[in-house]
């Protein structure tokens, strides 16, 4: 390894990969997401249902990908949080998954039959599979930001003491709608630069506004409830960097109005909540001046600075503990070894690019409007 690449670096490099995979995910499946959470409403006859279905039907298989990257990054380079979240979360995550579920069996099966209550009943399958994960994934990061309640003991062994119904606070519901109004505008972006100007067009505008003006009002109430609430944590004391991974050899303690420290000590991470805001404000402005796409590049700003706003507030923390602050996770002591990060970095820095190349070979491909003539006479369309 390179002199500079020490095991500091490759945490830190690893910090950034799981945001990336985690923005990766957002910008790719969070259009279908945001596609499936509102196709009952811009869709109301068959054909203009189909329309937004076949907007994204040719790509949301390659999207999921990324969630697949994202979890197996967490499980190999920060095995501690795979183990606390995904045990903590179990039922939540079962939650999401059977909803994920819907979406294959729903865009296999609505056009078995021509009975319009069939086809009826999937189109809400394919709504509940964009808008629960959606929802989940937000309470999620919000629960994230409030603390889980879990606990390490000596042997090294987490322990998880919350409950399923114990992630929906008030804060954490906030945080859902707020992804839920994200994923939303996205999807909305999207479909304004995927189907013909026509009512599904027009319909799309109209949610994706309220959704932008959503996105805002929500990241605003999400934002002044971190800084006037008693939510978030700092380490008492030195920490070194190149310690070994043991989540128990810090000292970490609750403190009001912690989560903002970082924006005084690096003013530079202001850019990540301008982004946010700034990039749902140019969607509005490009959906409602019909500029699609730059509406589209403003709701794929707005995610990465919302996500990018929670990762850098957060820093170095990644899963805080409410119940044993000293218990919290943090780049600094949760990561596997240094041999394993940089054996995985190699890989990654080969396979990375194929990924991406990939991907935008296959939106190139797959690229133009989806328009009623079609959905009526192409027999290979859902």
């Amino acid at each position: 390894m390179m002199e500079w690449l020490d095991y500091e670096m490759l945490r830190l490099i690893w910090w950034a990969l799981l945001g990336v995979l985690l923005i990766g995910f957002t910008l790719t499946d969070g259009f279908d997401l945001g596609v499936a959470s509102i196709l009952p409403f811009v869709g109301r006859n068959d054909d203009e249902r189909r329309m937004a279905i076949n907007a994204i039907a040719p790509t949301w298989e390659g999207n999921q990908v990324w969630f697949i990257l994202g979890g197996g990054a967490i499980f190999a380079a920060w095995p501690y949080i795979y183990a606390v979240s995904f045990s903590g979360f179990y039922l939540a995550m079962f939650v999401v998954l059977a909803s994920l579920i819907l979406r294959p069996v729903g865009f296999k099966y609505r056009s078995k039959k021509t009975d319009p209550k069939w086809r009826s009943r999937w189109d809400w399958a394919l709504f509940v599979g964009g808008f629960v994960p959606s929802l989940v994934f937000g309470v999620a990061v919000g629960n994230v930001l409030l603390g889980i309640p879990f606990h390490i003991n000596s042997d090294m062994r987490s322990f998880y003491e919350g409950s399923f119904f114990g992630l929906f606070t008030p804060f954490s519901l906030l945080c859902g709608l707020l992804s839920v109004a994200m994923i939303v505008l996205h999807g909305a972006a999207y479909l304004t630069i995927k189907v013909e100007h026509g009512v599904v067009h027009d319909r799309a505008k109209t949610y994706g506004t309220w959704a932008g003006l959503a996105a805002i009002v929500l990241f605003a109430l999400g934002g002044l409830m971190v800084a006037f609430t008693n939510m978030g944590y700092r380490i008492e004391g030195a920490v070194d960097p190149l310690g070994p991974s043991n989540p128990l050899r810090a000292e970490t303690v609750q403190a009001a109005g912690a989560w903002l420290a970082n924006y005084s000590a690096h003013p530079w991470m202001i850019i990540a909540p301008v982004l946010g805001f700034g990039g749902a404000v140019l969607a509005l402005i490009g959906i409602r001046g019909k500029k699609e796409w730059p509406a589209f590049a403003g709701s794929s700003l707005a995610a990465t600075g919302i996500i990018s706003t929670v990762g850098l507030s957060m820093f170095p923390f990644i899963l805080p503990s409410s119940i044993d602050p000293r218990s919290s996770l943090t780049v600094w002591n949760a990561s596997s070894s240094e041999h394993t990060l940089g054996i995985m970095l190699f890989v990654t820095i080969v396979l990375l690019p194929i990924v991406l190349i990939y991907t935008s070979w296959a939106f190139k491909v797959m690229f133009g409007r989806v328009t009623a003539q079609d959905v009526k006479t192409n027999p290979d369309f859902y």
